[in-house]
Protein backbone atom coordinates (compact mmCIF):
# COMPACT_ATOMS: atom_id res chain seq x y z
CA UNK A 1 0.00 0.00 0.00
CA UNK A 2 2.60 2.18 0.74
CA UNK A 3 4.79 1.80 -2.45
CA UNK A 4 1.34 2.34 -4.31
CA UNK A 5 1.15 6.02 -2.53
CA UNK A 6 4.37 6.88 -3.41
CA UNK A 7 4.33 6.07 -6.56
CA UNK A 8 1.13 7.76 -7.16
CA UNK A 9 2.68 10.38 -5.46
CA UNK A 10 5.33 10.28 -7.53
CA UNK A 11 3.40 10.44 -11.05
CA UNK A 12 1.67 13.44 -9.49
CA UNK A 13 4.66 15.03 -9.34
CA UNK A 14 6.11 14.49 -13.11
CA UNK A 15 2.79 15.68 -13.97
CA UNK A 16 2.55 18.58 -12.47
CA UNK A 17 5.91 19.30 -13.89
CA UNK A 18 4.90 18.42 -17.11
CA UNK A 19 1.88 20.84 -16.90
CA UNK A 20 3.96 23.66 -15.78
CA UNK A 21 5.59 25.40 -17.97
CA UNK A 22 7.54 28.15 -16.75
CA UNK A 23 9.24 31.13 -20.10
CA UNK A 24 11.66 33.73 -18.86
CA UNK A 25 11.42 36.95 -19.38
CA UNK A 26 12.08 37.91 -23.49
CA UNK A 27 11.55 34.00 -24.64
CA UNK A 28 8.54 32.27 -25.68
CA UNK A 29 7.26 28.73 -26.75
CA UNK A 30 5.19 27.74 -29.87
CA UNK A 31 3.13 25.12 -28.29
CA UNK A 32 1.36 22.45 -30.34
CA UNK A 33 -1.85 20.54 -29.69
CA UNK A 34 -1.51 17.18 -31.32
CA UNK A 35 0.61 18.32 -34.03
CA UNK A 36 -1.65 21.53 -34.36
CA UNK A 37 -0.46 25.02 -33.32
CA UNK A 38 -2.12 26.05 -29.91
CA UNK A 39 -0.52 28.93 -28.99
CA UNK A 40 2.17 31.29 -28.07
CA UNK A 41 3.36 31.32 -24.11
CA UNK A 42 3.91 34.73 -22.52
CA UNK A 43 6.22 35.00 -20.18
CA UNK A 44 5.91 33.93 -16.69
CA UNK A 45 3.94 30.87 -15.48
CA UNK A 46 1.67 28.55 -18.49
CA UNK A 47 0.18 25.18 -17.95
CA UNK A 48 -0.08 22.61 -20.59
CA UNK A 49 -1.99 19.25 -21.21
CA UNK A 50 0.89 16.30 -20.50
CA UNK A 51 1.21 14.09 -23.30
CA UNK A 52 -1.17 16.23 -25.92
CA UNK A 53 0.60 19.70 -25.93
CA UNK A 54 3.96 19.83 -27.03
CA UNK A 55 6.71 22.62 -27.27
CA UNK A 56 7.49 22.74 -31.12
CA UNK A 57 11.44 22.50 -31.72
CA UNK A 58 13.21 24.91 -34.07
CA UNK A 59 16.32 24.98 -35.43
CA UNK A 60 18.65 27.41 -33.48
CA UNK A 61 22.43 28.96 -34.59
CA UNK A 62 24.62 28.89 -31.73
CA UNK A 63 28.53 30.05 -31.88
CA UNK A 64 28.70 29.40 -35.46
CA UNK A 65 26.76 25.88 -35.23
CA UNK A 66 23.04 24.68 -35.88
CA UNK A 67 20.96 22.84 -33.49
CA UNK A 68 17.30 22.31 -32.62
CA UNK A 69 15.28 23.80 -29.53
CA UNK A 70 12.26 24.66 -28.29
CA UNK A 71 13.31 28.22 -26.70
CA UNK A 72 12.71 31.20 -28.88
CA UNK A 73 14.77 33.84 -28.15
CA UNK A 74 13.03 37.37 -28.94
CA UNK A 75 16.16 39.71 -28.14
CA UNK A 76 17.95 41.15 -30.42
CA UNK A 77 20.47 38.75 -32.21
CA UNK A 78 23.63 39.13 -34.33
CA UNK A 79 25.06 37.02 -36.55
CA UNK A 80 28.81 36.64 -37.63
CA UNK A 81 28.57 34.98 -41.14
CA UNK A 82 31.92 33.80 -42.74
CA UNK A 83 33.85 35.37 -45.24
CA UNK A 84 32.49 34.90 -49.01
CA UNK A 85 34.21 35.81 -52.00
CA UNK A 86 32.25 38.50 -54.28
CA UNK A 87 32.98 39.52 -57.41
CA UNK A 88 33.14 43.16 -58.27
CA UNK A 89 31.59 45.13 -61.53
CA UNK A 90 35.02 45.51 -62.66
CA UNK A 91 35.80 41.72 -62.48
CA UNK A 92 37.72 41.71 -59.22
CA UNK A 93 37.13 39.09 -56.70
CA UNK A 94 36.80 40.11 -52.90
CA UNK A 95 36.48 38.59 -49.75
CA UNK A 96 33.92 40.59 -47.22
CA UNK A 97 32.46 39.26 -43.90
CA UNK A 98 29.63 40.62 -42.82
CA UNK A 99 27.72 41.09 -39.48
CA UNK A 100 23.77 40.91 -38.99
CA UNK A 101 21.30 42.24 -36.23
CA UNK A 102 18.61 40.72 -36.59
CA UNK A 103 14.69 40.35 -33.76
CA UNK A 104 12.38 37.93 -33.69
CA UNK A 105 8.77 40.29 -33.48
CA UNK A 106 6.33 37.13 -34.90
CA UNK A 107 7.38 34.06 -33.41
CA UNK A 108 4.27 32.07 -35.15
CA UNK A 109 5.85 33.16 -38.54
CA UNK A 110 9.20 32.46 -37.42
CA UNK A 111 8.33 28.98 -36.82
CA UNK A 112 5.99 27.99 -39.72
CA UNK A 113 6.73 30.44 -42.69
CA UNK A 114 10.45 29.11 -43.27
CA UNK A 115 12.31 26.08 -42.36
CA UNK A 116 15.59 26.70 -40.59
CA UNK A 117 15.49 30.45 -40.45
CA UNK A 118 19.09 30.97 -39.45
CA UNK A 119 20.06 29.22 -42.33
CA UNK A 120 17.43 31.05 -44.83
CA UNK A 121 18.96 34.35 -43.13
CA UNK A 122 22.27 33.82 -43.78
CA UNK A 123 22.10 32.80 -47.29
CA UNK A 124 19.28 35.47 -48.04
CA UNK A 125 22.27 37.80 -46.86
CA UNK A 126 24.90 36.14 -49.03
CA UNK A 127 23.14 36.17 -52.29
CA UNK A 128 21.88 39.96 -51.16
CA UNK A 129 25.27 40.96 -50.64
CA UNK A 130 26.62 39.72 -53.80
CA UNK A 131 24.13 41.48 -55.84
CA UNK A 132 25.06 44.75 -54.31
CA UNK A 133 28.74 44.40 -55.23
CA UNK A 134 28.18 43.17 -58.53
CA UNK A 135 27.08 46.69 -59.77
CA UNK A 136 30.25 48.44 -57.76
CA UNK A 137 33.42 49.38 -58.95
CA UNK A 138 36.21 47.78 -55.93
CA UNK A 139 36.82 51.69 -55.29
CA UNK A 140 33.17 52.48 -55.38
CA UNK A 141 33.16 49.13 -52.72
CA UNK A 142 35.72 50.33 -50.49
CA UNK A 143 34.58 54.05 -50.10
CA UNK A 144 31.03 52.92 -49.91
CA UNK A 145 30.49 50.98 -46.89
CA UNK A 146 27.63 53.10 -45.72
CA UNK A 147 25.72 53.07 -48.95
CA UNK A 148 25.89 48.97 -49.27
CA UNK A 149 24.91 48.80 -45.45
CA UNK A 150 21.56 50.45 -46.28
CA UNK A 151 21.04 49.13 -49.11
CA UNK A 152 21.51 45.66 -47.28
CA UNK A 153 19.27 46.27 -44.24
CA UNK A 154 16.72 47.51 -46.54
CA UNK A 155 16.28 44.38 -48.77
CA UNK A 156 16.71 42.02 -46.08
CA UNK A 157 14.48 43.57 -43.76
CA UNK A 158 11.57 43.77 -46.42
CA UNK A 159 12.37 39.72 -47.46
CA UNK A 160 12.64 38.69 -43.75
CA UNK A 161 9.36 40.40 -42.88
CA UNK A 162 7.26 37.66 -43.78
CA UNK A 163 9.13 35.52 -41.96
CA UNK A 164 8.10 37.71 -38.67
CA UNK A 165 11.90 38.66 -38.39
CA UNK A 166 13.15 42.83 -38.06
CA UNK A 167 16.65 43.27 -39.48
CA UNK A 168 17.81 46.39 -37.26
CA UNK A 169 21.52 47.03 -38.77
CA UNK A 170 23.67 45.06 -41.23
CA UNK A 171 27.55 46.20 -40.74
CA UNK A 172 30.41 45.02 -43.13
CA UNK A 173 33.13 43.55 -40.97
CA UNK A 174 36.29 42.96 -43.51
CA UNK A 175 37.10 43.75 -46.85
CA UNK A 176 39.94 41.96 -48.47
CA UNK A 177 40.79 42.48 -51.62
CA UNK A 178 43.59 40.08 -53.58
CA UNK A 179 47.11 40.31 -52.53
CA UNK A 180 47.69 41.74 -55.82
CA UNK A 181 45.33 44.80 -55.84
CA UNK A 182 46.52 45.33 -52.35
CA UNK A 183 50.33 45.57 -54.15
CA UNK A 184 48.72 47.88 -56.87
CA UNK A 185 46.75 49.99 -54.09
CA UNK A 186 49.66 50.42 -52.43
CA UNK A 187 51.80 51.03 -55.02
CA UNK A 188 49.28 53.90 -55.87
CA UNK A 189 48.95 55.50 -52.49
CA UNK A 190 53.04 55.54 -52.65
CA UNK A 191 52.67 57.36 -55.46
CA UNK A 192 50.31 59.66 -54.20
CA UNK A 193 51.73 60.23 -50.75
CA UNK A 194 54.95 61.35 -53.25
CA UNK A 195 52.95 63.63 -55.82
CA UNK A 196 51.67 65.08 -52.33
CA UNK A 197 55.06 65.37 -51.00
CA UNK A 198 56.32 66.96 -54.04
CA UNK A 199 53.18 69.84 -53.93
CA UNK A 200 53.76 70.49 -50.46
CA UNK A 201 57.88 71.12 -51.28
CA UNK A 202 56.94 72.51 -54.09
CA UNK A 203 54.94 74.99 -52.33
CA UNK A 204 56.79 75.69 -49.11
CA UNK A 205 59.66 76.47 -52.18
CA UNK A 206 56.84 79.02 -53.36
CA UNK A 207 56.41 80.59 -50.14
CA UNK A 208 59.60 80.91 -49.05
CA UNK A 209 60.56 82.41 -52.50
CA UNK A 210 58.10 85.04 -52.09
CA UNK A 211 58.73 85.73 -48.21
CA UNK A 212 62.45 86.00 -49.26
CA UNK A 213 61.53 88.57 -52.57
CA UNK A 214 59.00 90.70 -50.09
CA UNK A 215 61.24 90.64 -47.19
CA UNK A 216 63.86 92.63 -49.94
CA UNK A 217 61.52 94.71 -51.13
CA UNK A 218 60.50 95.52 -47.96
CA UNK A 219 64.90 96.25 -47.16
CA UNK A 220 64.69 98.16 -50.41
CA UNK A 221 61.51 100.22 -49.50
CA UNK A 222 63.15 101.02 -45.46
CA UNK A 223 66.61 101.71 -47.54
CA UNK A 224 64.81 104.60 -49.68
CA UNK A 225 62.85 105.46 -46.91
CA UNK A 226 65.93 106.04 -44.77
CA UNK A 227 67.93 107.89 -47.33
CA UNK A 228 64.41 110.06 -48.06
CA UNK A 229 65.01 110.89 -44.24
CA UNK A 230 68.50 111.44 -44.48
CA UNK A 231 68.08 114.10 -47.13
CA UNK A 232 65.28 115.77 -45.86
CA UNK A 233 66.90 116.11 -42.12
CA UNK A 234 70.17 116.97 -44.44
CA UNK A 235 68.42 119.93 -46.37
CA UNK A 236 66.86 120.86 -43.00
CA UNK A 237 69.98 120.91 -40.87
CA UNK A 238 71.61 122.97 -44.31
CA UNK A 239 68.26 125.49 -44.10
CA UNK A 240 68.57 126.09 -40.37
CA UNK A 241 72.50 126.58 -41.16
CA UNK A 242 71.58 128.95 -43.38
CA UNK A 243 69.16 130.71 -41.54
CA UNK A 244 71.24 130.90 -38.36
CA UNK A 245 74.68 132.00 -40.73
CA UNK A 246 71.79 134.60 -41.66
CA UNK A 247 70.83 135.64 -38.26
CA UNK A 248 74.53 135.75 -37.51
CA UNK A 249 75.62 138.42 -40.48
CA UNK A 250 72.29 140.16 -39.82
CA UNK A 251 73.42 140.71 -35.95
CA UNK A 252 76.91 141.53 -37.10
CA UNK A 253 75.91 144.06 -39.28
CA UNK A 254 73.12 145.39 -36.56
CA UNK A 255 75.71 145.94 -34.15
CA UNK A 256 78.24 147.23 -36.89
CA UNK A 257 75.75 149.56 -38.18
CA UNK A 258 75.48 150.62 -33.99
CA UNK A 259 78.81 150.76 -33.32
CA UNK A 260 79.01 153.36 -36.41
CA UNK A 261 76.13 155.20 -35.03
CA UNK A 262 77.84 155.48 -31.64
CA UNK A 263 80.67 156.92 -33.01
CA UNK A 264 78.88 159.04 -35.07
CA UNK A 265 77.17 160.22 -31.83
CA UNK A 266 80.38 160.77 -30.31
CA UNK A 267 81.53 162.45 -33.02
CA UNK A 268 78.75 165.00 -33.26
CA UNK A 269 78.84 165.07 -29.81
CA UNK A 270 82.72 166.23 -30.14
CA UNK A 271 82.57 168.67 -32.84
CA UNK A 272 79.15 170.33 -31.65
CA UNK A 273 78.01 172.96 -34.03
CA UNK A 274 81.70 173.38 -35.63
CA UNK A 275 81.72 171.10 -38.07
CA UNK A 276 79.39 168.01 -39.49
CA UNK A 277 80.17 164.76 -38.66
CA UNK A 278 79.48 163.50 -41.85
CA UNK A 279 82.47 164.99 -43.29
CA UNK A 280 84.02 163.48 -41.27
CA UNK A 281 83.22 159.85 -42.08
CA UNK A 282 83.12 160.77 -46.00
CA UNK A 283 86.47 161.96 -45.55
CA UNK A 284 87.74 158.67 -43.67
CA UNK A 285 86.12 156.87 -47.15
CA UNK A 286 87.81 158.88 -49.05
CA UNK A 287 91.49 158.25 -47.41
CA UNK A 288 90.58 154.84 -47.41
CA UNK A 289 90.07 154.74 -51.10
CA UNK A 290 93.00 156.93 -51.84
CA UNK A 291 95.03 154.20 -49.87
CA UNK A 292 94.07 151.89 -51.98
CA UNK A 293 94.97 153.41 -55.04
CA UNK A 294 98.02 154.45 -53.76
CA UNK A 295 98.88 150.42 -53.18
CA UNK A 296 97.79 149.82 -56.58
CA UNK A 297 100.40 148.05 -59.38
CA UNK A 298 100.33 150.77 -61.63
CA UNK A 299 101.15 154.07 -61.08
CA UNK A 300 97.66 156.29 -61.41
CA UNK A 301 97.17 160.18 -61.24
CA UNK A 302 94.36 160.75 -59.20
CA UNK A 303 92.75 164.41 -59.23
CA UNK A 304 90.91 165.58 -56.31
CA UNK A 305 87.67 167.67 -56.43
CA UNK A 306 88.37 171.12 -54.51
CA UNK A 307 85.08 170.27 -52.17
CA UNK A 308 87.84 166.77 -51.02
CA UNK A 309 90.21 169.38 -49.66
CA UNK A 310 87.42 171.35 -47.48
CA UNK A 311 86.75 167.51 -46.09
CA UNK A 312 90.49 166.85 -45.60
CA UNK A 313 90.59 169.98 -44.17
CA UNK A 314 87.56 169.46 -41.56
CA UNK A 315 89.13 166.12 -41.18
CA UNK A 316 92.08 167.26 -39.50
CA UNK A 317 90.69 169.89 -37.33
CA UNK A 318 87.70 166.93 -35.72
CA UNK A 319 91.32 165.17 -35.28
CA UNK A 320 92.90 167.70 -33.22
CA UNK A 321 89.60 167.64 -31.53
CA UNK A 322 89.79 164.49 -30.85
CA UNK A 323 93.75 164.79 -29.78
CA UNK A 324 93.01 167.64 -27.52
CA UNK A 325 89.88 166.07 -25.85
Amino acid sequence: MEFIIAGLVIVAIILVKTCLVIVPQSETRIIERLGRYKETLEPGVNFIIPFIDQAKNIVIRSRGFYKYSNIIDLREQVFDFDKQNVITKDNVQTEINALLYFQIVDPKKSVYEIDNLPNAIEKLTQTTLRNIIGDMSLDQMLTSRDTINTKLRAVLDDATNKWGVKVNRVELQDITPPASVLQAMEKQMQAERNKRATVLTSEGEKAAAILKSEGEKAALINQAEAAKQAQILHAEAAKESSILQAEGDATARLRKAEAEAAAIERVAAAVGQSSNPANYLLAQNYIQMMQNLANGNQTKTVFLPFEASNMLGSLGGIKELFKNS
